[in-house]
């Protein structure tokens, strides 16, 4: 149990910390990124500082360098997942037919379609698209996915489970209300 002597003493040496070594870590970021990713990686270096206060070394330059490196390269990964999910449904959203019914309606169907189709695997989301965008019988759309018939009509049945379990779940849609968490309370 910390005492209120030692909280103060691990602010005063994250303070010092900050205040030694936190140009130098922007500096370091700014080489390796955008300003505003490096604000935000500054700002991630020294909250693990703050919570691995006892593991900092002495020096501590290297160390919270080696940190920043790591969370730079988190948000390069994470930046380009967000890319390849933006190809992904922008590219599934290009070739997704369009339907001849209410506009308001049929948009929000066609989004929670594509982001249904977005959520699935890639082996689950070519095999609804051979089948149902592409035209295939499932024999021929076995030969196109590379695998026997049987195979593929697992795949598909799994595929469409899938997706019509992300259409059925309300909390996936845009815009749909969140419900509140059920009550463990019985009458």
């Amino acid at each position: 149990m910390s005492t209120p002597d030692d909280a103060a003493e691990r602010r005063e040496r994250l303070s010092a910390l900050w205040s030694a070594h936190a140009v130098r870590v922007q500096a370091y970021l700014w080489r390796r990124t955008d300003p505003d990713t490096a604000q935000d990686v500054l700002s991630e270096t020294f909250l693990v500082a703050w919570r691995r206060l006892d593991d900092v070394p002495d020096p501590a330059l290297p160390w919270l360098l080696v940190v920043a490196r790591n969370l730079v390269r988190n948000a390069h990964r994470a930046a380009r997942r967000r890319r390849t999910l933006d190809d992904e449904l922008a590219a599934l959203e290009a070739s997704a037919p369009l339907p001849e019914a209410a506009p308001e309606a049929l948009a929000v169907e066609r989004d929670a379609l594509l982001r249904g189709l977005a959520r699935l695997g890639e082996r689950e989301r070519e095999a609804i698209l051979l089948v149902a965008w592409d035209g295939l019988t499932p024999a021929d759309a076995a030969d196109v996915a590379g695998c026997s018939t049987a195979t593929f009509h697992v795949r598909l049945h799994r595929a469409r489970r899938r997706l019509a379990a992300l259409a059925d779940n309300p909390a996936d849609r845009p815009g749909a209300p969140r419900s509140p968490a059920p009550s463990r309370r019985t009458a």
